[in-house]
């Protein structure tokens, strides 16, 4: 999936969540958004070893050896799942060096009901370990510069998802201002679970949902503070890229890790 875009026409605005197909995920009102980096450069190789390419067109991060954590509308539900392939160890999705694997079983957040109502995660449990660096959760604090990243669209009329990955710097928007601006397409940000993020001309598009936003922990460290989850096409003014807040959820994953690791 890509970042969805949900398809609400209101006040002349289209609210689109990131899809998993390559195009735009088009919704009634209350349906999931879709997204790819938009603005971003080129990740040099070996920059984000966690980072993973999912075969429905979503990102996604290793949280253990064994187990990737995605968005909830990434995948279909929870329960045994072998029809995903899994490209991970690489910058460029076509490398000789690519590590493939497969998924086994899938857990979904239990509340999940699409991507605007909250609970936007699932995690993925993989047919064996792989042997790289997995990415920590954030438990708060998350305020400063946040990066995005990404193999999706890197434009709202763009259609071709990329083969590099890319990534961007954007900041965090208060939860106020943000629900402010969809308030205004008839979309409740659901403020306790999301996280909001923006910078001019930068955004995730269609193709980066479930991949991760980090922040920097120290000169080579890095933290997950949110998953790609929503908003209002891809670097729209005034609608900022809507995140799986994951500090909310951090205990929740981790035990839903644990199960699968």
């Amino acid at each position: 999936m890509v970042r969805n875009v949900v398809s609400v026409i209101l006040c002349g605005a289209l609210v689109a969540p990131l899809a998993a197909t390559g195009a735009p995920a088009h919704a009634e009102r209350g349906s999931p958004p879709v997204h790819a980096v938009v603005g971003g450069k080129l990740a040099p190789d070996g920059w984000f070893p966690w980072m993973v390419r999912l075969s429905m067109g979503c990102g996604g991060a290793l949280t253990a050896p064994r187990v990737v954590l995605t968005a909830g509308h990434c995948v279909a539900g929870t329960g045994p799942d072998t029809s995903i392939r899994v490209i991970a160890g690489v910058a460029d999705l076509k490398s000789p060096n690519a590590i493939v694997a497969r998924s086994v079983t899938v857990i979904r957040a239990t509340g999940f009901h699409g991507e605007v109502n909250g609970d936007d995660w699932a995690v993925i449990k993989l047919d064996r370990a792989l042997k790289l660096p997995v990415l920590p959760l954030s438990r708060g604090g998350d305020d400063g510069p946040q990066t995005i990243l990404g193999w999706g669209q890197t434009g709202e009329t763009n259609p071709v998802q990329q083969r590099r990955l890319r990534y961007a710097t954007v900041s965090i928007v208060a939860d106020a201002t943000c629900a402010a601006a969809y308030r205004k397409v008839g979309v409740d940000l659901v403020a306790g679970e999301s996280i909001c993020a923006s910078a001019p001309g930068v955004d995730t598009c269609q193709g980066d949902s479930g991949g991760p936003m980090v922040r920097r922990t120290g000169r080579h460290g890095w933290v997950q503070t949110g998953i790609v989850s929503w908003g209002v096409g891809c670097a729209r003014k005034g609608y900022p890229g809507v995140y799986t807040q994951v500090s909310t959820f951090q205990a929740a994953i981790r035990a839903a890790t644990r199960r699968l690791a």
